[in-house]
């Protein structure tokens, strides 16, 4: 832990894309009131996470990253969790059969709730108000009302982030993530005409579950199949709510984020000297970082420096977001820089918020080609400089929106207005997703194919 370092030191430094509060004492009562709340993840669970991504980051397991881009109030359920959650576990066995390693398992889930936004203000029909910052800051509805930063939305984060996290905890415990019936929801998806290609692995997926079962390894025999790990992450951008659910674990007697297993700063808010990394240097948890073209070789020096100076295995995930067409230009620098200061990191990649376009329609939507391209670009570079690509990090939902265009069902320009539900960014739907797994995981298995030919 850096010296002097608290909590609370994150106050001293300059902040950026986070909310003003008009009602000061308002704030204070309810930060206090938080501060007195069960931290929503246990330092056990952090550890164990970071153990894992350790394992990633040498190649011995692989990260899926991926849930909404930004949560809603409005739209929490109990069938949203599951659906996102049953095409999580589906991707994970398509990518853990490409892989041939263990998938390390994490939601966008149970805390990200907060959305840095590229101007402070908005306009609708001449009207200039406060950009919509994310339910736990302010209301998504178009009025001045609603857009005024509210203290208690973090009450309600904090309620909602719980309720998930136990829902999450039953699906993942509690025979929901049986291998064999995730299994046979994907069997669903590659029996189409178009998913013509993805049928061989599943029928693979298939022979192999079965010689398990005739061999007596079953979900009654071993838990492995009948159960996951499944840990939560979110963008740390609202410190107050961060600083409030910071607890000292009793076991190290160091400080942990207790929002949420792994907690990440964005590619906007990760100054050196700012705010956001000064919080994240104190805590135990596995950080990620944004990686995006503006940022320089030497601030990245800087930042692992700052934010893993043990350079401990498993602390800290490089989320690269670079965009399609541009990754070539700007990860082999940073890989170097990685490499001159012998830096442990996992490198994963973040193929949506580069390749963000408005249709032709007006919607703000991300192509599935687009995002494809920029996935198979990631694994060529790490290909040619001889290191590891270790995970993918996606915004999705198993949900049957139209936000993103294109995959097996060619959603168009003119189908993103029949179901556009997203709060802030546009999200793969649940066949996408499900089909993008099936695309990495073909990227797995010609980088294990090449891997044992150089032997």
């Amino acid at each position: 832990m850096t010296n002097g370092w608290t909590k609370s030191t994150w106050r001293n430094k300059p902040r950026i894309q986070m909310p003003d509060y008009p009602d000061q004492n308002l704030l204070a009562g309810v930060e206090g009131q938080l501060s007195k709340y069960p931290p929503l993840v246990f330092a056990g669970e952090v550890r164990a996470l970071k153990r894992k991504l350790g394992a990633a980051a040498k190649g011995e397991a692989f990260l899926l990253q991926g849930g909404d881009c930004a949560e809603s109030f409005s739209e929490f359920t109990a069938d949203t969790i599951r659906d996102t959650f049953k095409v999580l576990l589906q991707m994970a066995i398509v990518l853990t059969y490409g892989a041939k390693v263990p998938v390390v398992k994490v939601g966008r889930m149970a805390g990200q709730f907060a959305k840095p936004r590229s101007a402070p203000m908005e306009t609708v029909g001449g009207v200039d108000l406060p950009s919509y910052r994310g339910d736990i800051i302010n209301g998504f509805d178009f009025t001045a009302e609603s857009r005024i930063p509210d203290p208690n939305r973090m009450l309600q984060a904090y309620t909602q982030a719980a309720a998930s996290l136990n829902l999450l905890r039953a699906f993942s415990k509690g025979g929901y993530a049986d291998m064999h019936r995730v299994h046979n929801w994907t069997l669903g998806f590659a029996s189409g005409d178009k998913a013509e290609r993805y049928r061989e692995m599943t029928n693979r997926i298939s022979d192999t579950l079965d010689f398990l079962t005739a061999a007596g390894i079953t979900s009654e025999t071993n838990r492995d199949l009948a159960e996951v790990d499944f840990f939560t992450s979110h963008e740390a951008l609202l410190l107050e709510y961060e600083e409030a659910l910071c607890r000292i674990d009793t076991t190290s007697g160091m400080p942990v984020a207790g929002s949420g297993h792994l907690i990440w700063i964005g590619d906007r808010t990760r100054q050196p000297d700012g705010a956001h990394v000064e919080f994240c240097t104190g805590v135990q948890n596995p950080i990620g970082l944004k990686c995006g073209p503006s940022l320089s070789a030497d601030d990245l020096k800087t930042l692992i420096a700052k934010l893993n100076p043990e350079n401990e295995p498993g602390r800290l995930t490089l989320i690269a977001r670079f965009g399609a067409g541009s990754v070539g230009d700007h990860l082999p620098r940073l890989i170097k820089a990685v490499q001159e200061e012998g830096a442990n990191v996992l490198w994963t990649c973040d193929p949506m918020h580069g390749n963000t376009i408005k249709s032709s329609t007006g919607y703000k939507t991300r192509p599935f080609d687009s995002v494809l391209r920029e996935v198979c670009e990631f694994f060529a570079v790490h290909n040619a400089e001889g290191t590891i690509p270790g995970g993918v990090h996606f915004e999705m939902t198993g949900q049957d929106v139209t936000e993103c265009t294109g995959g097996l069902r060619a959603v168009s320009d003119e189908d993103l207005s029949q179901r556009y539900h997203t709060a802030c960014d546009p999200r793969l739907n649940a066949s996408q997703s499900l089909e993008l797994a099936f695309l990495v995981a073909e990227q797995l298995v010609g980088r294990r194919e090449k891997l044992a030919a150089a032997m």
